[in-house]
């Protein structure tokens, strides 16, 4: 988000208490090319928005105001920022932080009047907290503060300064309350001794949802009630400042991830028209004996309804074509795109799905023992997702989401490798048999004390360039003009549900461990997620809670 910074100096006397190397958050962080020049249309990457009653700028330029040294993530402390280069007419709303162990890059919001009276300055302001107590490496103490609005204004971000002095009352702006929503904190950007720093976001987030992340933060002391601060709301709501189609087509080209296979991945993933014309039955409750072979699109598959066990997918019933089919075909496979406004339609999504016929079997880690675990983790069909998370300002990448079994996590584009070669495409890792997405190879585990489900990712010939073969499948914005295919509204399971014991797929594992060893591990079995017990094949994308509302 072309971040860019200027710093002051510490003291001296501060620098002896600093360690003397460059932080990261020095660096602004940079993509590795240019975005480049996209199609005309609509009010995309306009570099402001109209929210209605304001309109709002992405201002991603600092100044440097206030850093502490120890503390927060990798306990490299933290750095606050006063926007700076702010577009003529525009009024700062709050102030930006992230943690030291990262490079620059983030963003707030400014604004400025599009009606009589949206905007005012604080009447006064309130001292959150100050540092001068703390036994913390810093430079100098540090002072919070919050504004006062005016009867029917609302505070959305904080200010820090280096002095007890307070803050200018024109130093920022507060907004008419009916143009705001609730906000929650979001990610942990630093804490130390009972106070926690995190960015905050609108509490109602979904395709439909009006409230608008400003990019500020919160400061929350022990015990004691945070700052009183709202998220902007978009009062018009039109869908305009979406990217068309045409301008998805070059942003997922740009941005279209790149997906490691494992090395030893014997489960591929496939296009679901592959999967439908190599033999997926339909099957009905009743009819058991009597399964249908699925049309190429979908389209003999029963539309809507609910997941309500009337109907289920398999895999083909002779048995070499079952084990064909389940282990997919890497040639022939297809993301699928579903296009969304989030975060009242500043940001665009695209949620990329991966459709996989078998998910396999997990395996376990107890401390130096790697053993299988017969069935267990096994399913037919599997729906992975990577959910990239554009700015409607600016059209740039700012977060990626990788799902991972019931949940993920979202990672800012500057913690993710790239594809190399000056390529802007972020990579991400499939783990084996389960195919949860992560940022880095190696080994993640499900449990604690060295005992748990494994996820092994690692970088191999088997890849798959989401950016090869792709379809968008819904579009949720004005004008998307795309014809949704058949099975997607498909709302039952993609694969049959098998009850049986885990019980001697347990006491099988049990058995080939030591005493204290078998312990731990029978310990961790009766913790082991729902999603990795029994066969349940999965619902489609349409029925994931992430089609209509945030990642989780």
């Amino acid at each position: 988000m072309g971040n860019c910074l200027s710093i002051t100096d510490p003291s001296p006397e501060v620098l002896s208490e600093k360690v003397l190397k460059a932080l990261p958050v020095e660096t602004p962080f940079k993509f590795p090319s240019p975005l480049p020049t996209l199609p005309q249309g609509n009010g995309f990457a306009k570099r402001t928005i109209d929210l209605g009653a304001l309109e709002v700028s992405q201002v991603s330029t600092f100044n440097k105001v206030w850093s502490v040294y120890e503390g927060g993530p990798d306990n490299a402390g933290t750095t606050f920022f006063e926007p700076s280069s702010v577009p003529t007419g525009f009024s700062i709303l709050g102030y930006y932080a992230q943690p030291n162990n990262r490079q620059l890059f983030g963003w707030v919001l400014t604004a400025r009047d599009l009606s009589s009276n949206t905007l005012k300055p604080p009447i006064d302001y309130t001292l959150v907290a100050n540092t001068e107590s703390l036994k913390i490496k810093q430079d100098g103490p540090g002072y919070i503060w919050q504004p006062v609005p005016a009867d029917g204004y609302q505070a959305v971000g904080l200010i820090v300064t280096t002095t007890s002095q307070k803050p200018p009352l024109d130093k920022l702006s507060c907004v008419r309350s009916d143009l705001t929503e609730q906000c929650e904190a979001d990610t942990w950007i630093w804490g130390t001794n009972g106070v926690n720093v995190s960015n905050l976001r609108p509490n109602i987030r979904g395709t439909q949802a009006t409230g608008v992340c400003v990019g500020t933060f919160t400061w929350q002391p022990q015990n004691s009630s945070p700052p009183s601060l709202s998220c902007l709301k978009n009062t018009k709501l039109n869908f305009s400042t979406m990217p068309n189609g045409s301008q998805i087509g070059v942003l997922f080209n740009t941005y279209s991830p790149l997906i490691h296979l494992h090395p030893d991945e014997e489960y591929l993933p496939s296009s679901v028209n592959w999967y439908f014309s190599n033999g997926a039955l339909l099957y009905k409750q009743g009819q058991e004996s009597n399964p249908n072979p699925i049309e190429s699109n979908g389209s003999n598959l029963p539309q809507g309804g609910s997941n309500d066990g009337s109907y289920w997918l398999d895999l083909p019933r002779d048995k070499k074509a079952k084990e064909r089919v389940k282990k997919g075909d890497l040639q022939n496979t297809k993301a699928y795109l579903h296009i969304k406004p989030m975060l009242g339609a500043t940001f665009t999504d695209i949620a990329v799905w991966l459709f996989y016929p078998f998910n396999g079997p997990a395996r376990a880690k107890v401390k130096f023992i790697n053993l299988p675990l017969g069935r267990i983790g096994e399913h037919i069909g599997d729906w992975e997702h990577v959910t990239l998370r554009l700015s409607n300002f600016t059209g740039e990448l700012w977060r990626v989401f990788l799902s991972q079994h019931s949940g993920g996590v979202w990672l800012d584009a500057c913690d993710l490798e790239f594809q190399g070669g000056g390529s802007n495409k972020p990579v991400a890792y499939a783990s084996l048999h389960g195919h949860a997405m992560y940022a880095k190879p190696g080994l993640v585990l499900q449990g604690d004390d060295d005992v748990g489900i494994r996820n092994d990712t690692a970088k191999s010939k088997k890849v798959v360039d989401t950016g090869l073969g792709y379809e968008v499948v819904a579009a949720e914005y004005e004008g998307g003009g795309v014809v949704e295919p058949p099975w997607l509204d498909y709302y039952r399971k993609w694969g049959p549900k098998i009850d049986y014991s885990v019980d001697d797929d347990v006491k099988r594992v049990a058995r080939l461990l030591p005493g204290a060893l078998k312990k731990a591990f029978v310990n961790f079995a009766k913790k082991i997620p729902d999603e990795v017990y029994g066969e349940d094949g999965p619902t489609g994308p349409k029925l994931k809670g992430n089609w209509t509302g945030d990642e989780k």
